[in-house]
């Protein structure tokens, strides 16, 4: 199978390509500066699956707004990492990527946790469903379903009959009270 060879112009060449919607420019850009934008972005925002997306949203906010780019104002480059920085600082600022990083999957850690320890996961030699008979009872339904049953978020919301954000934040609401008594 043949490697495919990388598409390399000057910076001249590239702009006018740019200019005239070519096709070869966007390969051409990709070649050339995705590495380096990836790199200006994953500092700014450390989940590689995200700063991958970004990246991807730099290259097109890049071939939409090009006629804005002007060569007196300075160089191609700077211009396109401008785009790259400011597009990662509005993802790590943005409501949506505050909400995922508070939200994150308890069986993922609980797993991890349970296989460097070697552990058994009984909840009722730790007493905590007592505890979470003492949480309200649409809080008390949740929790049962997702820990004690096994059900995934989705499952649980239709069972329920409820959006999956209310699942979520009652979810969350429930286990900030539970933590009350640990700490």
């Amino acid at each position: 199978m043949s490697k495919k060879r990388k598409i390399s112009l000057s910076e001249e060449e590239l702009v006018l390509s740019l200019q005239q919607r070519e096709k070869i420019a966007v390969e051409a850009l990709y070649d050339m500066y995705s590495a380096s934008l990836f790199g200006v972005i994953s500092r700014i925002i450390n989940d590689s699956a995200i700063a991958e997306d970004v990246l991807q949203e730099t290259f097109v906010k890049i071939w939409h707004s090009f006629s804005s780019y002007s060569t007196e104002k300075g160089r191609l480059f700077t211009w396109m990492v401008n785009i790259a920085r400011n597009l990662a600082i509005d993802k790590i600022r943005s409501k949506d990527f505050k909400n995922q990083n508070k939200n994150q999957e308890i069986e993922n850690n609980v797993t991890f946790i349970d296989e460097q320890r070697n552990t058994v996961y009984k909840p009722e030699l730790m007493g905590v469903k007592d505890l979470v008979q003492t949480l309200k009872p649409e809080q008390q339904l949740i929790i049962d379903l997702v820990y004690f049953k096994g059900y995934t978020h989705v499952e649980a919301a239709e069972e329920l009959g409820i959006p999956l954000g209310t699942i979520k934040t009652r979810l969350r609401m429930a286990i900030l009270e539970l933590r009350k008594h640990f700490n």
